[in-house]
């Protein structure tokens, strides 16, 4: 059983998450918050597994609340819901210690599918806001940062490689064993070793990179 906190200030919001996360028989949706410090107040009472945190609300943001969260309770599992015009907030709410970004027009199946997913320590994303991310890593590097100049460690094996792209598109463990004919263990490993080789400390980071350095197309 999964355990899911809500955050969101809007009510609307809330109430379309909660209509959505009271279904299924394997997320058990402990509470809702409406403003960051009532999400951290919860997430120590509540202890859950997985929290959607909203990043724009009033006096404590989300981003802040992902900190406090994360470092109070490192197991917790973030995953920010982002809007279009959120892109200020990607990298503060990546450092911050989220571990996933959805915007909020995600469809249903592929949210239950996001909360699963960190549940299982993997980083769900939509393809949409990874491309944001990536838009604003090349300008803020320049030019010499176009898709394609950051080269990879030579110590990359080719399955490895493989991996990456495949991580780069947002794929979950089960999809790139899938499509490699890989069981999810060694899939796991592989990105365990990905993570060690680049100095990628997470999964987001692993498919940036893949997009930067031109193994999976960039936006």
């Amino acid at each position: 059983m999964i355990r899911l906190l809500v955050v969101d200030d809007q009510q609307l919001v809330r109430m379309g998450l909660r209509m959505l996360f009271e279904q299924p028989a394997d997320i058990d949706l402990v509470g809702e918050a409406a403003n960051g410090a009532e999400a951290v107040r919860l997430a120590e009472r509540l202890t859950p597994d997985v929290v959607l945190m909203d990043l724009r609300m009033p006096g404590v943001d989300g981003i802040t609340a992902t900190r406090r969260i994360t470092a109070a309770r490192p197991a917790v599992r973030v995953v920010a819901l982002t809007t279009f015009d959120d892109d200020d907030h990607l990298y503060p709410a990546l450092a911050a210690g989220a571990c996933g970004f959805l915007v909020k027009d995600t469809p249903p199946a592929q949210l239950l599918d996001g909360v699963r997913r960190a549940a299982q320590g993997e980083a769900p994303f939509s393809r949409a806001a990874l491309d944001r991310l990536v838009t604003r890593a090349l300008r803020a590097d320049g030019p010499s940062a176009a898709p394609g100049s950051t080269p990879l460690p030579a110590s990359l094996t080719p399955r490895e490689r493989d991996v990456l792209g495949l991580l780069g598109e947002g794929l979950s463990n089960k999809e790139i064993g899938d499509r490699l004919h890989l069981g999810v263990t060694t899939v796991k490993t592989h990105v365990a070793n990905l993570m060690t080789k680049t100095r990628c400390d997470n999964r987001i980071r692993l498919a940036l990179l893949a997009v930067q350095s031109g193994v999976t197309a960039g936006p």
